[in-house]
């Protein structure tokens, strides 16, 4: 990370914490601590009002505000994705605060990105949760295609089977289940709509060709008949 991107977080996580320390921003950026202090210094130098309380960290004073923070795609990706996963709590003071604050950073969002964050929004369910702690290193490549209708290639292995399979296909919405994150798409190779589990993709990549959106709707996917509609490549 240059200099200027670690300012500028720095400079970000004291507006979201009431304290830091020297170790924690240490630790965080893989920085030492006199670079830490340096980083500080340079920020007071800015005209940014940091309060250093001896022995307990830093602050930033109360009032001081910065310029409305810009948020990346696959940063909003990852909220709307943490916004389902909360909806499923059963704790609705959590979901009542958490949505209560994602309202007021959306609110930051320029106009193409709160399209691309409704849209992916329409086009994502989680239907439950459970203690699985299985990686999808494909989610949010796998979300920006939905959102920016990107052709992916992949090579998948379904259950119980040594072979691995390429296709060509358009990813149309997402859901996940216990966890495992599934991908409803058009797929070239088979002329129809298939789902592919997230963990079985073995390589993938997204093309520079876009399809053309085909409005699928995956609440009346669900809805018109559940079982016939999952014709999972699992």
């Amino acid at each position: 990370m240059s200099q200027l991107a670690r300012l500028i977080s720095l400079l970000t996580i004291l507006q979201s914490k009431r304290l830091i320390t020297a170790t924690e921003l240490s630790e965080k950026y893989g920085v030492s601590i006199r670079t830490v202090y340096r980083d500080i210094r340079k920020l007071e130098e800015a005209g940014v009002p940091i309060i250093t309380l001896e022995g307990k960290g830093y602050s930033i004073m109360e009032g001081y505000f910065l310029s409305p923070i810009r948020f990346d795609q696959n940063e909003v990706n990852a909220m709307i994705t943490a916004e389902k996963i909360v909806a499923k709590s059963k704790n609705q003071s959590l979901i009542k605060h958490f949505n209560d604050a994602l309202t007021k950073i959306k609110s930051t969002f320029k106009s193409q990105m709160q399209i691309k964050s409704e849209l992916l929004e329409s086009k994502m369910f989680v239907l439950s949760t459970s203690k699985n702690n299985i990686e999808n290193k494909a989610l949010s490549k796998m979300q920006m295609a939905i959102t920016d209708f990107y052709m992916v290639k992949l090579k998948y292995q379904k259950a119980n089977s040594d072979k691995v399979s390429e296709r060509e296909i358009e990813p149309l919405a997402i859901y996940s289940y216990n966890d495992i994150w599934i991908v409803i798409a058009w797929c070239h190779l088979r002329n129809d709509y298939r789902s592919f589990r997230l963990d079985r993709i073995q390589e993938f990549r997204l093309l520079s060709k876009h399809f053309e959106d085909r409005a699928f709707d995956i609440r009346s996917y669900f809805a018109a008949c559940p079982e016939e509609n999952m014709r999972q490549e699992w």
